[in-house]
């Protein structure tokens, strides 16, 4: 609103909230001309000065501000042929990495939200998201496809919300990736709730923050998550989620791990039974 921009309002009702297009050139500096033609797409020749100028005028975050440089980078990038990035793969370091956290869940992403690995307790912990019948295994297809997910993420609303941000961020710094767009292009057809939020065009970032989830077999589990990107792998990034020590999480996930090992024994004690019997004796 203009009050909140500095500038004075005299309580005029607007058609929709936020700055007009003529306050928002005058906090930035710029022609109202010019500032259309900014909004419209014509960013050729645009000073970075002039966009931070934008920035501070529209008061965006650092997230928000990132996307708007990453938009203009790609308007003026010469647009190369779209074409699908290979799959990325889990070097067996990574895969050690997360093994060696046996007390958490633990799980490696790429930009597209799709979980590339994960840990024994990560797998068990978003079990629905390795059994959903949609490939690959992505946060986003089991958020609005698979009807799961309803019931997994008690504030779903929010997590949608976020989803969708996190893939309008990634949209905007790589514009040209094929795997994205027909990410993007398979929601938008099959989930109404999708192309909802995907009109809004809200962008952030997933780096850390509390979740609760009602995992089928242990109940409601709340935890922090912490995300850490790999530096030697572009674009993939670990996440870790941990409960308050001492909660009912904490037990839940103690008792989703033990679940788990005993799970394991079980599969390969029966491995070892289904093996054939050789004699000792020369025939």
């Amino acid at each position: 609103m203009p009050e909140q921009a500095g500038l004075p309002w005299y309580g005029e009702n607007r058609r929709v909230p936020g700055l007009r297009r003529e306050e928002v050139a005058m906090l930035a500096g710029v022609s109202v001309d010019y500032y259309t033609r900014l909004e419209r797409g014509n960013v050729a020749g645009v000073s970075q000065t002039v966009l931070e100028a934008l920035a501070r005028a529209l008061q965006l975050d650092d997230v928000e501000r990132g996307h708007l440089f990453d938009l203009v980078r790609a308007a003026q990038t010469h647009a190369p042929r779209p074409r699908r990035r290979s799959r990325e793969r889990i070097r067996p370091s990574v895969q050690h990495t997360l093994d060696a956290m046996t007390g958490v869940p633990a799980f490696v992403r790429n930009r597209r939200l799709d979980i590339l690995a994960a840990n024994r307790l990560g797998r068990a912990f978003y079990s629905q998201h390795f059994d959903s019948p949609y490939r690959p295994v992505n946060s986003a297809l089991f958020a609005f496809l698979d009807p799961h997910a309803v019931d997994f993420y008690l504030d779903w609303e929010s997590v949608a919300r976020d989803v969708v941000a996190v893939l309008h961020a990634e949209a905007g710094r790589d514009p040209y990736d094929r795997g994205l767009s027909d990410l993007v292009g398979q929601l938008s057809t099959r989930s109404e709730a999708f192309r909802t939020l995907w009109a809004a065009h809200n962008v952030r970032k997933h780096d850390t923050g509390i979740k609760t989830v009602r995992h089928p077999l242990v109940g409601d589990v709340t935890f922090t998550y912490e995300s850490m990107e790999l530096t030697a792998d572009p674009d993939l990034t670990m996440f870790v989620y941990t409960p308050e020590p001492g909660s009912k999480s904490a037990q839940a996930l103690d008792l989703l791990a033990n679940w788990t090992a005993t799970a394991d024994e079980e599969t390969t004690d029966a491995d070892h039974e289904e093996q054939p019997r050789h004699s000792s004796r020369a025939e």
